[in-house]
């Protein structure tokens, strides 16, 4: 999809592919199968930039996947959510990382260490408020 295409999706279209890229990609992340994953990435990272230039609501709609059944979702949205919901995310980040370590565990572990010495900085830096969690 095109970068213009994101656009005229709803809060909650793109937080519906949102999920399915991010869970495709974990699956495929898994899988070792890295040139696939690496188209689910690209679709994975457009999304987030849409959702990004959304604000608050979008952010709500991302803090909801952290509790999402499939690893590579909770991963994504968590890395997302480390701009704006630090606390919650390192939580995901962390359960993530422990064993029995998969890819996107490894890839967790590698992120929160990043996030934690400094040289890892989120793209999302908005705190989002309390009174507005809803994705809708």
């Amino acid at each position: 999809m095109k970068a213009d295409a994101w656009k005229k999706l709803s809060i909650e279209e793109l937080m519906e592919k949102f999920q399915e890229a991010s869970a495709k990609h974990g699956r495929l992340l898994d899988a070792l199968k890295t040139r696939a994953a690496n188209k689910e990435y690209d679709r994975v990272i457009a999304i987030e930039a849409e959702l990004r230039g959304r604000g608050e609501k979008a952010q709500g709609g991302i803090l909801s996947l952290l509790g999402d059944p499939e690893p590579g979702t909770r991963f994504w949205a968590a890395t997302s959510a480390l701009g704006f919901s630090s606390a919650e995310a390192e939580r995901v980040l962390a359960e993530l990382a422990k064993p029995p370590l998969s890819q996107v565990g490894l890839s967790a572990a590698v992120l929160l260490d990043a996030w934690r010495d400094g040289s890892y900085t989120p793209k999302w830096g908005q705190p989002v408020s309390p009174g507005n969690l809803d994705p809708g």
